[in-house]
């Protein structure tokens, strides 16, 4: 499979051949630039914005899990001394689980359930941006579906499971942040004023 989608782009037209080496990096912006929308919209809920903050959080935790992964694994690339469109990475910078897939599962599922209506747009572009590792000539088609496995279950996990303690922990934050004395403070008598009742200060 991987000879065969290969072999396809480097048949391909050049403005094919330049979207692919393109996307291939440029989605990674896309999903940056969604996680700081979906940031600024919920600024104005501490609990929406508490859940904002778990997309990028479970992000990079299934990127570091990754590099985990490729350090243990360690499986070399598919385009070592063949031609593909972007030059091969060095040796030691391992293929498997493909980190661009793992990055686009995580943040595609983190964004759609952070926020459900981008859903239909963030998948789309989480599969594409795998699928154009593979076209690049960059990594198997298994470590991509390894990528995607892993960073949606990865995103998965991070907000089933802490969810429920970011809110808890912004809600509390906003309380205490709201806290403030409601009664005067009492007035001091000075030194040598008869005594008797004490009148709030005029004006």
């Amino acid at each position: 499979m991987y000879d065969d989608i290969v072999e396809l782009a480097g048949q391909s037209p050049s403005w094919l051949q330049a979207s692919g080496i393109l996307f291939t990096d440029a989605g990674l912006l896309i999903f940056a630039g969604l996680m700081a929308w979906v940031f600024w919209r919920a600024r104005t809920s501490p609990t929406r914005l508490a859940v904002s903050l778990l997309v990028p959080a479970a992000t990079a935790i299934a990127y570091l899990i990754s590099e985990v992964a490729k350090s243990v694994i360690h499986e070399d690339r598919p385009c070592r001394n063949l031609v593909t469109l972007v030059d091969c990475p060095p040796i030691g910078d391992w293929s498997l689980p493909s980190n661009h897939s793992t990055i686009a599962a995580a943040a595609a599922v983190g964004l759609a359930l952070a926020w459900r209506r981008l859903a239909p747009w963030v998948f789309p572009v989480a599969l594409l941006m795998g699928f154009s590792r593979v076209f690049v000539g960059a990594h198997y088609p298994h470590d991509v579906l390894a990528g995607l496995v892993l960073g949606s279950v990865t995103a998965w996990l991070v907000f089933r499971y802490l969810t429920g303690p970011a809110t808890r922990l912004a809600r509390r934050l906003t309380a205490h942040a709201g806290d403030a004395p409601t009664q005067p403070m009492p007035r001091v008598r000075p030194r040598g004023e008869s005594k008797g009742p004490l009148l709030p200060p005029r004006g």
